[in-house]
């Protein structure tokens, strides 16, 4: 059912890409530099859904060559979840460079210019008590500052108005990258227990297709 969901989505998005992108947003332009969220889609959900279909048919035909191709994909998968999942805490940095080139044309060019990219950022420096993406310099020479008397926006600041760079500097308020990565690591048992949960019905997927097969196994040979 999440396969035939996704591939909805993205035949939605490959044939009408129009409808989609305008419930994204603008953020979605950036976003479609770095992958095509239509084929990408696609893609995992006819994954998904031939996973599925060896699950299902490798139970019910009682078929063990179907049944060991679901455990060798599953336990493909779950190899590649642990192996990402420890290079992105080894190489966060890498991780925040990829994002900050995708968030800081909306900041420089965009913020103050467009108004759902101002108020989706304002949202989150309000939300998140931050500014910027990783501190106040990034709206340097942006749209947002040559047009407001080279000033900062309110978040920057405290108390101060307008939110010129000495208050910015005072304030010190942190950037919003460094805000996420605080409030992950706050919740870091709710995020580990999510995690585990995947990995946990993978775990009992390829537990119950193996003994599925070692049952068909030793029903074949007696």
């Amino acid at each position: 059912m999440a396969g035939a969901g996704l591939l909805a989505v993205g035949i939605w998005v490959t044939v009408n890409s129009s409808s989609f992108l305008g419930l994204l947003g603008p953020f979605s332009q950036n976003a479609l530099q770095f992958v095509n969220v239509g084929f990408f889609c696609i893609a995992i959900g006819a994954v998904l859904v031939l996973l599925g279909f060896l699950g299902c048919c490798g139970a019910h035909k009682e078929s063990r060559c179907l049944l060991i191709m679901f455990f060798s994909i599953i336990l493909i998968i779950f190899i590649a979840e642990v192996a990402a999942g420890v290079v992105a805490l080894a190489y966060s940095s890498f991780a925040e460079s990829i994002l900050k080139g995708w968030a800081m044309p909306a900041l420089k060019d965009q913020y103050g210019n467009d108004p759902v990219i101002t108020k989706l950022w304002n949202a989150t420096m309000i939300e998140l008590n931050c500014c910027g993406f990783s501190n106040y310099g990034d709206f340097n020479n942006s749209y947002y500052y040559t047009h407001n008397n080279q000033s900062y926006p309110p978040s920057c600041c405290f108390s101060f108005s307008p939110c010129i760079q000495e208050y910015a500097e005072i304030s010190d308020v942190q950037g919003c990258f460094q805000q996420i990565l605080s409030d992950i690591k706050n919740n870091a048992i709710i995020v580990g227990g999510v995690a585990a949960g995947i990995c946990g019905v993978e775990v009992a997927a390829m537990i119950v297709s193996m003994y599925l097969y070692c049952y068909l196994d030793k029903k074949m040979s007696s």
